[in-house]
């Protein structure tokens, strides 16, 4: 089993920008101090919600500031960028720090987004799976050329190529998140892992997970490399000496910052949408993560293990939205949670 932390560089209200983007640097830095195994960082553009608007950037600036711990993107946004573009990025990532960079990408949504970068409503509803299997490809070939609907140019090389790293693996890894049966599909069909949400638990992830393997199976996937693709877990943490006091950190702090955050979306065809109720999408998430004791936070996350097959957790661990009390929320998982755990 594999923990790490999920980093949204949250702005809470009245707090600023760069507040928010602090927080999420020292958060990284105390990561890998804590022993955790990854940091995956969000992207998104436009609102409080997250404030890092470019989670490769990010990923570039915290992979030389740590030495051993990896480094993910939860997600890049695929269809607000050339995938060329992104591809030359991941392989820069892998390359110059070791093989210590994942890529995760995904739709993102109908946001406005895709008006302010050029891309179109196209990109979200219909382009999704040729940008991925061009990105895969300039991640994996020596030379690309493109041929499709949205994408065409003449074959040139990948420079730097991601296999030319000193490193026991060809290219970074690539992760996909799903958030229906047919996002499902496509990743299971290239033999991508998946990242899966926090909104949802495990009945629902493990049903995931089955869909994948029957349908990796009927693409005609290896069986090895079926039963190691190792999926990720996107959850809440938040660590107490009582449960409580854990629940009642989230439900003071994270309401707030949701509200604020999830309003200022705003769809790039003026479609209706809905958004939850923040108060009870809080409790929602304290009853399916690991809040509460090291004890209980330990057993939450090797139950949903056992439960789902996935081996990997990505964590969100600033909902205090308190730089000391996130830092100390990081330490804890280290030195309490994941101890107990190995």
């Amino acid at each position: 089993m594999r923990v790490g932390s999920f980093v949204l560089a949250a702005q809470f209200p009245g707090q600023g920008q760069g507040e928010a983007l602090h927080r999420a640097v020292r958060s990284a830095e105390v990561a890998e101090e804590a022993g955790l195994d990854t940091v995956w960082l969000a992207e998104h553009h436009f609102v409080p919600y997250g404030t890092c608007p470019s989670a490769t950037t990010l990923a570039a600036l915290l992979l030389g500031r740590t030495r051993r711990i990896r480094i993910g993107t939860a997600v890049s946004v695929l269809p607000t960028t050339h995938p060329v573009a992104l591809g030359e990025q991941a392989a820069l990532l892998h390359v110059t720090s070791g093989g210590r960079f994942t890529l995760g990408v995904g739709r993102g949504g109908p946001w406005v987004d895709l008006e302010v970068f050029g891309t179109g409503l196209d990109a979200y509803e219909k382009s999704f799976p040729e940008s991925l299997d061009l990105l895969v490809r300039w991640l994996r070939e020596p030379s690309v050329s493109a041929g499709g609907d949205r994408f065409s140019f003449r074959e040139v090389p990948v420079v730097p190529r991601p296999s030319e790293s000193l490193t026991d693996t060809a290219g970074p890894e690539v992760v996909v998140a799903c958030t229906s049966p047919s996002s499902v599909r496509l990743a299971a069909e290239r033999g991508l892992p998946m990242l899966l949400g926090m909104h949802v638990g495990d009945e629902e992830k493990a049903e995931m997970v089955a869909l994948w393997r029957q349908s990796a199976r009927a693409a005609g996937r290896d069986e090895d490399e079926i039963r190691g693709a190792a999926h990720v877990s996107a959850g809440v943490c938040q660590i107490a000496d009582r449960r409580t006091d854990a629940v009642e950190t989230l439900m003071k702090a994270m309401p707030g910052w949701l509200r604020q955050g999830l309003e200022a979306h705003v769809t790039v065809d003026g479609r209706a949408r809905s958004m939850r109720d923040p108060v009870a999408y809080t409790e929602l998430l304290c009853g399916l993560h690991p809040v509460g004791t090291p004890r209980l936070c330990a057993d939450r996350l090797a139950a949903t293990s056992e439960r789902t097959g996935i081996s990997r957790f990505a964590l969100l661990i600033e909902g205090s939205g308190d730089l000391a009390a996130t830092e100390d929320n990081v330490r804890r998982l280290g030195t309490e949670v994941l101890a107990q755990l190995r």
